[in-house]
């Protein structure tokens, strides 16, 4: 080390011990997950479909390979009874073959996630279908149940559940409880009495949602203690959600979550462009949210973009900035990247449905913008882009050496030229310097 002036010995010791505290207590908070919704991963390599590295090399262990890309986290999705029934348009039932993970298959899936050193995230929809702002059916078997007694239910069922993961091997290291609850959960049955939460929904079913989302967080809570609770929304967007004008329904939901003392450790965020509108948008939800809820991490658990064609319902159009390709695709989850690491709250970044993939089987599907081309079979650029999540852009480890040291400027622990250095810790010459 280059000491500039004069200094004890005592000094110097003092302070890199203190540095090395606080560098490695930095280090420690700073945990961060990056992965995917992989919930169909047992259906697609049942039906053989062919996953090929972007090289084209042929694989037989996609989540070796995912982890080997630098993912270090995996999501899936789990319903009351998926035998019962899937989703609905227009009031009727209709069939959906991924509508399938049920308690022993996720027992499987997620005992195959630890086991090859991966983190797990526990994403409860509690009902038998997809659960979403549109619809958050009560599942069939809980729908004659009162208030009261549907609170218990959503009680002994998570702790059940989760009892039956940590049995299996399969302990989840996350816990949402609820999807995408931005309107509540357990609203009813179709056609029949609906308790929705919209912002201007009344007192008692906003009170009915938070005594059953309570119910959901204690019993996680209780039997997974270590595990962190998400409380997941989708409302990020003031352009294409009208009620959502300077992030209305955002501040309104998560101000009831503070009221309501709902215990829970992270914000969850689904992003979706074609849904929800440029990058900004997001951007501007989660500095809201990161300025009012210091004390909480904030992840984006659902996010995707087309590699080609557009995805069904789309309402904004993105092209120009992200064309329908792979290296548009690419872009966008570098961008994304880029724009999440900005802020230090933002720990999570997760795909959803990465996994799809047509290729050699007789499967159809309505989803394009999966991390794999169903053409090919071969994964998408994005796939590999994703772990730069994992890095801190201005941070030391990430300057790069040059083959020459002709530069004798000082630069602050952030990698910033410092014209005038005066007392603190440089880097000069590819070495600490320590002025006083």
């Amino acid at each position: 080390m280059d000491i500039i002036r004069y200094q004890k010995s005592t000094f110097i010791h003092t302070f890199a011990c203190g540095l090395w505290m606080l560098l490695s207590c930095a280090t420690a908070s700073a945990q961060k997950y990056v992965g995917g919704d992989i919930s169909m991963l047992p259906a697609y390599e049942k039906a053989g479909a062919d996953y090929y590295s972007h090289s084209g090399k042929a694989m037989n262990d996609v989540l070796g390979f995912l982890k080997d890309e630098g993912w270090n986290a995996m999501r899936v999705r789990l319903f009351v009874n998926p035998q019962q029934q899937t989703t609905t348009h227009n009031g009727q039932w209709v069939s959906d073959a991924n509508v399938c993970q049920d308690i022993e298959w996720v027992k499987t899936l997620g005992k195959r996630i630890k086991d090859k050193g991966l983190k797990f995230m526990l994403d409860i929809h509690y009902s038998d279908t997809w659960a979403d702002p549109g619809k958050q059916w009560t599942p069939a078997a809980w729908a004659s149940l009162s208030d009261d007694a549907l609170a218990a239910k959503v009680y002994n069922y998570t702790k059940d559940m989760l009892e039956q993961l940590k049995a299996a091997g399969a302990k989840p290291d996350m816990v949402q409880t609820g999807n995408e609850i931005s309107y509540g959960m357990l609203w009813g049955r179709p056609n029949g009495s609906l308790y929705q939460c919209w912002p201007s929904s009344s007192t008692s079913n906003w009170n009915r949602f938070e005594k059953l989302l309570a119910q959901a967080t204690k019993a996680t809570r209780e039997t997974c203690p270590e595990a962190k609770i998400i409380v997941h929304v989708e409302r990020v967007s003031t352009s294409q959600q009208k009620d959502n004008k300077g992030y209305t329904a955002l501040k309104n939901f998560y101000q009831k979550m503070t009221a309501a003392n709902i215990d829970y450790d992270v914000i969850g965020l689904s992003y979706y462009p074609y849904f929800h509108g440029s990058m900004s948008e997001l951007e501007g939800a989660i500095s809201y949210l990161e300025k009012t809820y210091p004390q909480k991490d904030i992840m984006v658990v659902e996010t995707g973009y087309p590699y080609a064609w557009a995805v069904g319902g789309t309402n904004f159009d993105y092209q120009k900035t992200y064309p329908y390709t792979d290296e548009g695709q690419r872009k966008f989850t570098a961008d994304l990247v880029t724009m999440l690491n900005k802020h230090a709250k933002v720990n999570g970044l997760f795909w959803w449905w990465p996994e799809y993939n047509a290729k050699g089987t007789s499967l159809s599907g309505w989803y394009n913008a999966p991390l794999f081309d169903s053409n090919t079979g071969r994964a998408t650029s994005a796939l590999s882009e994703m772990k730069e999540f994992l890095t801190t852009p201005t941070a030391i480890k990430d300057i790069a050496v040059g083959k020459t040291t002709s530069d004798n400027g000082y630069y602050n622990l952030l990698g910033q030229y410092a014209s005038h250095p005066r007392h603190g810790v440089f880097i000069r010459q590819g070495k600490k310097t320590v002025i006083r």
